[in-house]
């Protein structure tokens, strides 16, 4: 089974400014069909709360801090992303929450499929029984 790993991206320190950035199979091990952002988050809130059958996923803490907590189905870990030079890579099959949104963060999220409400697994006891039967 594929783990969920953080990977470190190109930093280019600059007074003026830092710079970094994030390329399809390289950086990312997928090739990217879908981009979508997360920001405003209310204080106590949480986002995510699934699974996916097929999309991977990226996620790159562009300002502010969370943390993601990605679930197997036996083992629980929790990674902090407050950098915007790494990003978290989540494969499918793995239950992703995303909480802890300090004020003004934006979450960034690249995805390994277009769009499919299909491949969502939105029910935790649902994700354990596919995981138990080998179905995700």
């Amino acid at each position: 089974m594929i783990e969920p790993k953080v990977i470190t991206l190109p930093k280019f320190a600059d007074p003026r400014g830092n710079l970094s950035f994030v390329e399809q199979l390289n950086h990312i091990p997928f090739e990217i069909k879908r981009t979508y952002w997360i920001y405003d988050v209310p204080g106590g809130e949480s986002r995510g709360g699934h699974a996916f059958h097929k999309n991977e996923e990226f996620i790159i803490a562009l300002s502010g801090a969370f943390e993601v907590v990605v679930d197997d189905g036996k083992n629980k870990q929790r990674f902090t992303l407050n950098r915007s030079y790494y990003g978290l890579y989540v494969p499918a099959g793995w239950w992703r929450v995303i909480e802890n949104f300090s004020t003004n963060s934006l979450a960034l999220e690249f995805g390994s499929t277009h769009y499919d409400v299909r491949d969502y697994v939105r029910d935790y006891d649902e994700f354990l029984k596919m995981k138990q039967n080998g179905e995700i």
